[in-house]
């Protein structure tokens, strides 16, 4: 990603590239301008307003001095761009300003397309959203093929879609479906993915210098083939019509248009436009720009800012863990191992007896299986997964982590055993959902050691970790423990170690409010209904006998313990306890709150009509919220945002709502649940709105 010798002359080509602050240019004797995109003072390339003020000067400086060629590369290490600059997306307030300085940047990308001489994008490393855009404008695309090369529009996930023309060129180089499919899912692909579906042209091992890769490009004057007929087909009318009609009940399944109108904005801006390339750009960027103020997202681009923060949770601590060793088998601890071992760690997993990890490596098997995809890196998985029932391998181990079932009694009992067998410097963390870490490192010669490391299940999908510490918590320890998340690509959240921490304080009475209203005859499917309405990802029903109704009554039990005020009164607990003692756990015994078969719970949807969602979701809600306030005046967590965050990666709160306290603030401004009745999404046919064609598509017509 830097300059090499291929270049003949490094110095800048002309008086005006030394003005530049963001582009390094050089000129080679075959009269080929090659372009480094190296941002000044940031870590990462992304397209902030300076560096695309000077992109225009650098193809304004092409269309004059007529190269034979221009290629953009990377300066950086880091990758060759991660995208627009979100940071300066919070100045706008209006629409049509953000659609006038998107047309800007439309017209920098135009200029780029229509240049004589020929462009090629170099790519090494992430090239996200902008970065994709622009490189679409180029002639060719090359891409490295090493790990870190990653390609896709992450846009949907701040609330917009593809907005520098990429909706446009996307379906137009790789196909409607596939471009579609890219955007709307924001999946980051590989550089040989992206050449199976034509997004590059072409892809270079990983001891191949892009520079000459490019170089030949120009020289043979090679350029981008299309699509090919199938896929150019899909953006024909009617065919895209029909697409467009099944792809917007695809993405209805995951997500509500009333939620998360962008992904739906853009299917609209494909049927209607996507056969005429000027209207497209021209809906695309006035799409864009509204839903750029939208308060989705507003709300998504605070998300984004709370995930910066928490990976920034112990980034600069110098701790590397390579030997992960865990106590207990189960589910939980048999996943924690999983997920360690997934991350390139070697694991060792001890329980009371072979068979019980045995169970938990055949668990592994399968989850190794359906990641990895190959024999080879399943069986070199499985070969960094150790039974070690006897506990031999704790002296070698960087972090023991404790997961065995939730008695105070038996997780001290084995801290006694294990701590004096560890090695200096090693972490000892337990995976305690509730029980304060004080009460569990009163029995360690040095209680200040324990961190708690709370993982969620299931493992492998919840990105977020509770770093809990206890009064007497040693912080180098606490921040050992937040870099530890981040090597396993965990987000770590720092709480006060209190009964329920954080994420199980405030479930706590929101499930049991639903228990409540349950009892009091409004059915399950209601309920769920009713949160899912609100934007939940699911009901607190189906979270309660997800989570396990013997883990919600433990839970239940270390919080009245500590206190009484605003926990949910015994008839709930009674409830739950006649469940557990007759066996239906949930889930994972088949019978809960609700009858499960392979791993869905049957809901009756009959029992949905003729409920007032919004107002049942308002009840639930607000027992969930007064919960996070009560937590936050408790410092649980230091501030409101590491709250929200918490509940966003830790509960799935509705992140186009911007964290609960968020939400509080700003309720107002955002969508609520309008009808008093059953809320079913009504189905957008291109028929819905028009009986004719869109109006003058300039276009070939089946």
């Amino acid at each position: 990603m830097t300059e090499t010798s291929a270049t003949s002359v490094p110095e800048a080509v002309d008086a005006n590239a030394n003005k530049f602050r963001h582009w390094r240019l050089s000129r080679d004797r075959d009269n080929i301008i090659y372009a480094y995109l190296d941002r000044e003072g940031e870590r990462v390339n992304s397209l902030s307003r300076a560096v695309l003020e000077e992109f225009e000067q650098l193809v304004a400086l092409a269309e004059t001095s007529s190269p034979r060629g221009l290629v953009l590369m990377s300066g950086k290490t880091t990758g060759f761009v991660f995208g627009a600059d979100v940071k300066e997306f919070e100045g706008f307030d209006d629409a049509s300003a953000v659609t006038r300085e998107i047309e800007r940047v439309h017209e920098m990308f135009n200029r780029l397309e229509q240049l004589k001489c020929i462009t090629v994008a170099a790519i090494e490393g992430y090239c996200l959203g902008g970065g994709l855009e622009m490189s679409l404008a180029c002639d060719y695309r090359i891409a490295k093929d090493v790990p870190s090369t990653k390609l896709g529009f992450p846009e949907t996930q701040l609330g917009i879609f593809p907005g520098f023309g990429g909706s446009v060129r996307s379906v137009r180089t790789i196909g409607g479906i596939k471009a579609m499919e890219l955007m709307l899912t924001a999946r980051q692909i590989s550089a040989r993915a992206a050449r199976s579906i034509g997004l590059v042209d072409q892809v270079i091992g990983r001891h191949e210098e892009l520079l000459w890769a490019a170089r030949d490009a120009v020289l043979k004057g090679k350029k981008h083939r299309g699509p090919g007929l199938m896929r150019s087909m899909s953006n024909v009318w009617p065919v895209r019509s029909i697409l467009a009609g099944q792809i917007r009940k695809q993405t209805q399944r995951k997500a509500r248009p009333e939620h998360y109108p962008a992904p739906f904005r853009l299917i609209d801006t494909w049927q209607t436009y996507g056969g005429n390339r000027k209207k497209m750009m021209r809906e695309e960027a006035r799409a864009v720009g509204e839903l750029m103020v939208s308060p989705t997202a507003k709300s998504l681009r605070r998300v984004f800012h709370l995930m910066e923060r928490l990976k920034s949770q112990g980034k600069n601590v110098d701790f590397a863990v390579r030997h992960v060793h865990v106590v207990g088998a189960g589910t939980m601890g048999g996943d924690i191992a999983a997920w360690c071992v997934l991350r390139g760690l070697t694991v060792t997993l001890q329980d009371r007896d072979m068979k019980s990890v045995s169970a938990a490596i055949k668990r592994a098997e399968k989850q190794f299986q359906k990641k990895l995809k190959d024999t080879a890196k399943v069986r070199a998985a499985l070969d960094r997964l150790r039974p070690d029932v006897e506990a031999e391998f704790v002296g070698q181990a960087d972090i023991v982590i404790e997961a065995i079932f939730e008695n105070a009694e038996a997780k001290q009992s084995l801290f006694k055993d294990i701590a004096p067998k560890m090695k200096s410097g090693a972490v000892l963390a337990t995976n305690t959902s509730a029980i304060p870490l004080e009460t569990l490192a009163s029995v360690l010669d040095d209680p200040s050691r324990l961190i708690g490391l709370h993982f969620f299940n299931p493992v492998a999908k919840m990105p977020l970790v509770e770093v809990v510490s206890g009064p007497e918590t040693s912080q180098k320890e606490a921040q050992k423990g937040a870099a530890f998340c981040q090597q396993i690509s965990r987000f770590p959240l720092p709480v006060k170690s209190s009964p329920g921490f954080l994420v199980n304080r405030v479930l706590a009475p929101y499930m049991m409010t639903a228990l409540r209203l349950h009892r009091e005859g409004v059915p399950a499917e209601a309920l769920d209904a009713a949160a899912e309405a609100f934007g939940m990802p699911m009901g607190p029903v189906e979270l309660a006998d997800t989570v396990g109704l013997d883990v919600c009554l433990m839970v239940t039990d270390v919080l009245q313990s500590d206190q009484d005020d605003g926990l949910p009164e015994s008839p709930e607990k009674a409830f739950i306890q006649k469940l557990v003692d007759d066996g239906k756990l949930g889930k994972k015994s088949g019978h809960g709150l609700y009858r499960w078969e392979k791993d869905k719970p049957q809901k009756n949807s009959n029992n949905v009509s003729g409920h007032n969602l919004a107002e049942l979701a308002e009840k639930l809600v607000d027992a969930y919220i007064n919960e996070c306030r009560a937590a936050l005046n408790d410092e649980v967590v230091s501030d409101a945002d590491l709250l929200d965050a918490g509940m966003i990666f830790g509960t799935g709160f509705a992140p186009f709502r911007g964290g609960p306290l968020y939400y509080l603030e700003h309720q107002d401004e955002q969508y609520r649940i309008a009808s008093p009745s059953n809320q079913e999404t009504s189905e957008k046919t291109p028929d819905d709105n028009a009986s004719e064609e869109p109006e003058q598509e300039t276009e070939t017509r089946v």
